[in-house]
């Protein structure tokens, strides 16, 4: 008996590119959480920021599952605003966490909110069918 194929394989969300920057994100997220989280100051600063990384792919993820384009653009919206909370996360954490780092994070969240501002108004004109979903 063969192993289930992985879901990145099956699950058609996999092809948007916002999609898999925001999975590689929140896995670089947490890690920067942890380094926050043990900075006594920084502790809500650490919860916050991954709570905002976790919700840009949540959101994207149940935004990318509904029928119409309306409520795609909706919960896109969602994840643009949580990814822009993130930045406001990592400049507050630079003293941790060093202004290059914070850097290379803020190039990775400025892509995911330039996808999202294209995707989200041709999504607000589209019509879902039950094969794009």
């Amino acid at each position: 008996m063969s192993s289930p194929e992985p879901a990145r394989l099956v699950d058609p969300i996999y092809r948007m590119t916002v999609y898999q920057l925001a999975v590689a994100f929140s896995a670089s997220a947490w890690d920067d959480a942890v380094r926050l989280g043990s900075c006594g100051i920084t502790r809500r600063v650490a919860s916050q920021l991954y709570t905002a990384a976790g919700s840009i792919r949540a959101n994207l993820s149940e935004g990318y599952s509904r029928a119409s384009g309306a409520d795609r653009a909706r919960l896109f919206e969602y994840a643009l605003g949580s990814a822009r909370e993130c930045r406001d996360w990592y400049a507050l954490a630079r003293p941790v966490l060093g202004a290059d780092l914070v850097a290379e994070r803020d190039v990775t969240l400025l892509q995911i909110v330039h996808l999202l501002l294209a995707i989200i108004p041709r999504e607000r004109r589209r019509r879902i069918t039950p094969r794009d979903r």
